[in-house]
C-alpha cells in the first residue's frame, strides 16, 4: 500500500472496503481448508479483482427481466431508470423515482461481483463511483494506471444498453395495430411486455412488512382484541404467490433469488360495489340509538371512542381543567361521529324513505336523517288521506327546528347509558354538555339547504 492508498486517505478507504470484501469471501471459501494454498492465492487482492473483471461481463444490472416471462427466453433484459419514465397517474415503475433496487441477470456464479459493487463507501455504491470515474477509486484498484482505467470501465459496464435489443419466441409478445387496416401486417407494431422486477421487489417488500412487520403485527392484534391502535392496519387479501425459477431462483435474477422465487400477484377484482342502503335497514327500528340493532353504536370510530372515554374515566382522574378538556375532547369527537352518521344515512338513502309505513323512528330522528323529504311534493292520494297530513306535519316540524335539540338530548341519554354498561362505577356525565356538543355538531354538518330556503322564504 503506497502513500496514495494509505489507510487515512480516501483511496485507502476504497481499498480497505474492497479488501475486506475479498477477505470475507476467502474465509468463507477456506473454512476448514486453511492449508489450501492454491485456493487461497485466488483471493489475493489483484488476482481476485482481475477475475471479477473477467466475470462482470457475464452479468447485467437491469430493472426489467426477460427470464421472468419464461426461463428459456434468450432475449434482452432492460435497465430503465424509473425517474426517466413517463409520469402516468396509474401505478407503475415510475413511482419508484430514485429509490429503487436494481436487479441483476446472467451467470449466477458471477453474482458475487455485483455484491462487491453494491458496497457503500462515502455515501455511494462502488458501482456509482465506477460510473462517475472516481479518481480515488481508480487509484485503489491498481497501481497500474492503464489497468485501473480498464477495470473501472469494465465494472461500470454492469449497467449497459444493448445496441440492438432482441426479443425471443419464448417472450410474451403482442401485435399492436397502429394503422387502420387490420389485414395489413405492415400496420402492426410488435410489443413485448417486460417483467418490472424493481417494481415487483418494492411491492414484495411492502407486502412482507404488512404480513410480518412488528408495527402491523401489533395493529393486527389490536384489531383482533377490539382495542384502539396508534398505527394503521394494512392487509393484502386474496394474494397468490407465483414461484419463479423452481429450486434455482437465482437463474431468473438476483432479486428473484432474494425473494426465494416468490412473486406476489394481487387479486384482480373490480372496484368495490358499495351496497346502497335505501333506508330498509332503519325501518322497523324504534331508534338508530337502539343498541340491540347496531345503528350508530357500530358506526365509524364510535366504539373506539367509547372505549377511550371509558378507560379514561375508570382511572378516576383528578378534577382538573386538563381532565375536563381531555374528557370534552372525546365527547366532542363522539358528537361529530353522530353528525357524520347523519351525513352517511342521507347520502345513501333516497329522499322520502321515512314515508314507509314500517318506519318507527321518532319524529326527531326522521327529520334529522331524511331532511330532503321536505322538498318532495305532498302526497295527494284519496285512498290515503292521512299521507298529505303526515307530509305537512313533517314539513312544519322540520321548519320549527326543534328536532336537532331533541336528537342531541337522546344522544346524551344514550352516551351515559353506554358508559354505565361498561362500568357500574362511572359517574354519569353532564348531559347538558353532551347535548351541547351533539347539537352543535349536528347543526354544523347536517343543517341542510332545504331549511335555509325555508328561512329565506319566511323572511321575504
Amino acid at each position: 500500500m503506497n502513500e496514495k492508498t494509505g489507510p487515512a486517505s480516501r483511496a485507502g478507504l476504497f481499498r480497505a472496503s474492497i479488501a475486506g470484501f475479498i477477505d470475507g469471501r476467502r474465509e468463507a471459501k477456506l473454512k476448514g481448508k486453511e492449508d489450501d494454498a492454491g485456493t487461497a492465492s485466488k483471493y489475493d487482492y489483484a488476482t481476485w479483482l482481475a477475475d471479477a473483471v473477467r466475470r462482470v461481463g457475464q452479468i447485467q444490472a437491469v430493472t426489467h427481466v426477460l427470464k421472468a416471462t419464461h426461463p428459456d427466453a434468450r432475449g434482452s433484459s432492460l435497465h430503465v431508470a424509473p425517474s426517466s419514465l413517463p409520469q402516468h397517474v396509474e401505478i407503475g415503475s415510475h413511482l419508484l423515482g430514485d429509490a429503487y433496487a436494481e436487479d441483476v441477470v446472467g451467470n449466477a456464479a458471477a453474482l458475487d461481483v455485483f455484491k462487491l459493487l453494491k458496497l457503500e463507501v462515502d455515501g455511494k455504491r462502488l458501482l456509482d463511483w465506477m460510473q462517475a470515474g472516481d479518481a480515488d477509486l481508480q487509484t485503489a484498484l491498481s497501481d497500474d494506471t492503464d489497468q485501473a482505467k480498464e477495470w473501472m470501465l469494465a465494472f461500470a459496464s454492469l449497467v449497459r444498453e444493448e445496441a440492438q435489443p432482441a426479443s425471443h419466441p419464448m417472450a410474451k409478445q403482442l401485435y399492436w395495430l397502429t394503422g387502420e387496416d387490420p389485414q395489413d401486417d405492415a400496420q402492426y407494431h410488435l410489443l413485448q411486455p417486460m417483467f418490472a422486477s424493481s417494481l415487483v421487489h418494492a411491492v414484495h417488500a411492502d407486502i412482507q412488512d404488512a404480513r410480518f412487520g412488528e408495527a402491523n403485527k401489533e395493529a393486527r392484534q389490536a384489531k383482533r382484541d377490539d382495542k384502539p391502535s396508534d398505527s394503521p392496519y394494512r392487509d393484502y387479501r386474496h394474494l397468490v404467490a407465483r414461484k419463479l425459477g423452481g429450486t434455482k431462483p437465482q437463474n431468473i435474477s438476483q432479486l428473484n433469488s432474494e425473494r426465494g422465487g416468490v412473486n406476489y400477484l394481487l387479486a384482480s377484482l373490480p372496484p368495490p360495489a358499495w351496497k346502497q342502503n335505501r333506508g330498509t335497514s332503519l325501518l322497523k327500528l324504534d331508534s338508530v340509538l337502539d343498541e340491540k340493532h347496531g345503528g350508530f353504536s357500530r358506526f365509524g370510530g364510535v366504539r373506539d371512542l367509547l372505549h377511550a372515554l371509558t378507560s379514561f374515566l375508570k382511572k378516576n382522574p383528578d378534577p382538573t381543567l386538563e381532565t375536563r378538556n381531555h374528557r370534552e375532547t372525546i365527547e366532542r369527537a363522539i358528537g361529530q361521529e353522530l353528525a357524520m352518521y347523519g351525513v352517511a344515512i342521507r347520502g345513501n338513502c333516497a329522499a322520502g324513505w321515512t314515508r314507509d309505513e314500517t318506519c318507527r323512528l321518532p319524529l326527531c330522528e326522521q327529520l334529522w336523517l331524511d331532511p330532503d323529504r321536505t322538498e318532495l311534493p305532498e302526497r295527494n292520494d284519496p285512498g290515503h288521506p292521512h299521507w298529505r297530513e303526515d307530509d305537512r306535519a313533517f314539513n312544519e316540524a322540520y321548519a320549527r327546528g326543534d328536532w336537532a335539540d331533541e336528537v342531541a338530548t337522546r344522544f346524551g341519554l344514550w352516551l351515559n347509558n353506554q358508559l354505565r354498561k361498561r362500568s357500574d362505577t362511572l359517574v354519569a356525565l353532564g348531559e347538558a354538555e353532551m347535548r351541547h356538543f351533539a347539537h352543535q355538531a349536528i347543526i354544523e354538518v347536517a343543517w341542510p339547504l332545504p331549511q335555509q330556503r325555508h328561512a329565506k322564504a319566511g323572511a321575504a
